[in-house]
Parts: C-alpha cells; structure tokens; sequence
C-alpha cells in the first residue's frame, strides 16, 4: 500500500512553499519518522518525515514550488527492506576488540595546505611554485583545483575570475529568488512605505563592557557553560529602556496604539539564505547567561533552518548587529509591525576628549530608527541615550538606576 505524503500546513497565512533539497532519494528505503525532505516558507524552513517505513517514490523536484496539501511523495510500506540494511542493523554497533592497525604508505605528492582539494599534479605545482590556492579558480568536480587552473593562476598572475570562468567573461547566471528572499524583499519594501522613519545616533564608550568581559570571561563560562558576549549587555539595557519608554515598545494596529509590558526583542541573525529575526521572549525577566545561551541556540537553528514559526513571530523591538561585518555606522529598517530597532556598529580605537584630555577609547555608534508616526524625537533620543548610560556604566543593570544615587534615594 502507497502512503501517501502531503504538504503539510504551517502557518494560517502561508498557501506555498519551496522544495528545498530531498535528504533522501527516490527509490531509497526510509524508516519511520526519518527526515526525507526539506521544505522553505516565507517564514521558515522545516522538514518532512516519513510516516510509515518503505521504499521513498519522489513527487517533486528540488527548487519547486508546492502549495498546501499538495502530494510531496509517498511511501511503499509493502516493500521489503534491502538485505544489505537489514544486515547493517543485525551487526554490533562496536567491535569486542579493535583491529589491530595497518601500516599506511606514506603519501608521494605534496598537498596544498589546508583543506584545499587538489589533483596530485596540481598539489606538486603549488606546492613547487608557492601558489597561494585561494587565488586558484577550482574548475573540478567539488571544487577540485585541476592542473590547468593552477596554471591558469600562474599564466595570469593578480587576474581572478568569477567562479573559474575565463578572463574577460561577461556571463549573466538567472536564478529563482526563495520564498524567503522574497519575503525580506516585500517586509523591507513595505516597512519603508508604511512607516514614517527616521533615525537617530549616538555612540557609546565600550570600557566598561570590555572590562566586565575581559575580568569575569572565564570564571562566567566555568559558572554557566556559555561565553559572555556584547548581546546580553544590549538586550539588558534595551529591556531597561524600554519599561522607560513604552512608546518605543508599541506598534500601530489601525487606529490603536499597541503597548507590551514586556521585552520581546528580536535578533537579527544572517544565514546563508538570508536574514532571519529569531525572537528572545521575555528579556526583561532572564539573567545575562540565560540571554547568552538563547542567542546561541536561536542562531545555531537559523544557520542550520531549523526556527519554527513561533520563534520567528511576536517580538516587540529588534536589535541588529553590523558590526561584525565592519559596519562603522548605518540606518537599519524598521522590522514591522515593530516600531523601532537598534543598530549596533563596530567597535574602533578613537580619540575622545575627557576632561579637557585627549584620550584613545574603545567606541561604537548605535543608531535607533523609529516610526515618527508613534515615537517623537523626545522618546527616541531619550531611548538612545538611557540605552548609553546603560551600557557605559552596566552596574545599574541591577536596578535600573545610579548605585549611589539609589544609596542615596535620589
């Protein structure tokens, strides 16, 4: 009997998605709950199992687009599994006692260094000629570099061509855009034509961060199993922030103004597919290594497409770092319905004037584009400014105020 296996639904607005990759392939015996396949939504990208074992017959092709409820594939539950599984699954996981090891011939061509994959005639080349293999365009199968694109590297020295093709090329490659560059595409479109932005900078002395880390680094990854980052000290002080300024932590919802006492803040993640916002629910109520360890396992899953559309959904503010591409400064777009989000830059050496003395500090702008429509200019540049004083001076993440002032009951 064929089972039959359909597109699931996974979202109330999401009528298609992208076939990814088959993880499994036609004509393949699976088992029950194995994953077979891949599939992408404008939101998210999730997988397909097996509801039944037997023999995978395919339905569609890689890159196709399916709607809800159409025929992915079906499973022969009928069929026999192959005797070379069968026997693979009767054998001990482990042998009682390890081989003893055989004597490998030693190897007679030279490598390039690295992981580089290289013919032995091209190894010999490079390795005789000092050919820097990243300045070889592979024309091999699975990036192998051949003999000829080593000389080809040697024929034009400081002449690197785009993906192997020939010097003066003037190809032109179409490729279909996915389902969820297409939706960055539409979100960043429609947040610039629905939303009165503006932004505001300022920039933040990163001393005291830097201190904290470089002090309690290795005594905080001992406690917590997780390694102290910049994003914990921003998400803290933006949830901070926000209590403060409630209006920064609203949206628009036709003519209602929608406010959160709570800290959703979304994080700006870049995979090989494209942006993903991956929410941290709740900051405002979870400790430094608590926020540390969610930024770990929200970007482990959207580098391996694995969010689910709750994690992607809901957030009340969004933070997004450029400075770990070398972003000196930039204005980020609004992450709608949200109605502002903070920009974080790179962190460079500057001269600053401190009591009438030049001195060398560690510097980064922060910028925070707001919707003008919900957020004044009093609101926004307070916002930026609290989230400053926070940062430069993370003692009153405890409370939110001056320690002495607090003493003191100012």
């Amino acid at each position: 009997m064929a089972i039959e296996i359909k597109v699931p639904t996974v979202g109330e607005s999401i009528n298609e998605v992208t076939l990814l990759k088959w993880t499994k392939k036609d004509g393949e015996y699976v088992e029950r709950d194995e994953v077979i396949a891949e599939l992408e939504s404008e939101k998210a990208t999730f997988e397909v199992n097996a509801e039944k074992a037997g023999v995978l017959k395919t339905g569609a092709k890689e890159g196709d687009t399916l709607q809800i409820g159409d025929l992915l594939a079906t499973i022969d539950d009928t069929a026999e599994k192959p005797a070379a599984a069968a026997k693979a699954e009767e054998a001990p996981k482990a042998a009682e006692k390890p081989a003893e090891a055989k004597p490998q011939p030693a190897a007679t061509t030279a490598a390039p260094a690295g992981d580089v994959k290289a013919t032995p005639v091209a190894s010999a080349i490079i390795a005789d000629k000092k050919v820097n293999p990243s300045d070889i365009a592979a024309s091999g199968s699975n990036g192998k570099i051949l003999k000829g694109d080593v000389l080809a590297a040697l024929t034009n020295p400081g002449k690197k061509t785009f993906g192997g093709a020939e010097l003066f090329s003037r190809n032109v490659r179409n490729e279909k855009m996915s389902n969820l560059r297409k939706t960055i595409s539409r979100r960043l479109v429609e947040s610039k034509n629905t939303t009165a932005m503006l932004t505001t900078f300022n920039e933040v002395d990163m001393t005291a961060i830097m201190d904290i880390r470089k002090k309690y680094k290795d005594a905080f990854k001992e406690a917590h199993g997780v390694g102290l980052g910049f994003m914990s000290f921003f998400a803290k002080a933006c949830a901070v922030a926000l209590a403060e300024w409630p209006s920064v932590n609203a949206y628009i919802d036709g003519d209602q103004l929608v406010y959160h006492d709570y800290a959703d803040i979304s994080i700006a993640v870049s995979t090989p597919r494209g942006l993903t916002v991956p929410v941290i629910r709740n900051v405002e109520s979870l400790s430094m290594a608590d926020i540390e360890k969610k930024v770990i396992e929200l970007a482990g899953k959207a580098r391996d497409s694995k969010l689910t559309a709750d994690e992607l959904t809901g957030g009340t503010f969004t933070i997004t770092n450029g400075g770990v591409f070398g972003s000196l400064m930039s204005t980020p777009i609004i992450n709608i319905p949200q109605s502002a989000i903070l920009g974080m830059h790179k962190i460079q050496e500057r001269p600053m004037a401190v009591n009438g003395q030049v001195v060398i500090l560690p510097m980064m702008y922060i910028a925070l584009s707001y919707d003008h429509r919900i957020i004044d200019g009093r609101e926004s540049v307070s916002f930026l400014v609290r989230v400053k004083d926070l940062l430069e001076n993370p003692e009153q993440l405890l409370a939110a105020k001056d320690p002495v002032k607090l003493l003191l009951e100012l």
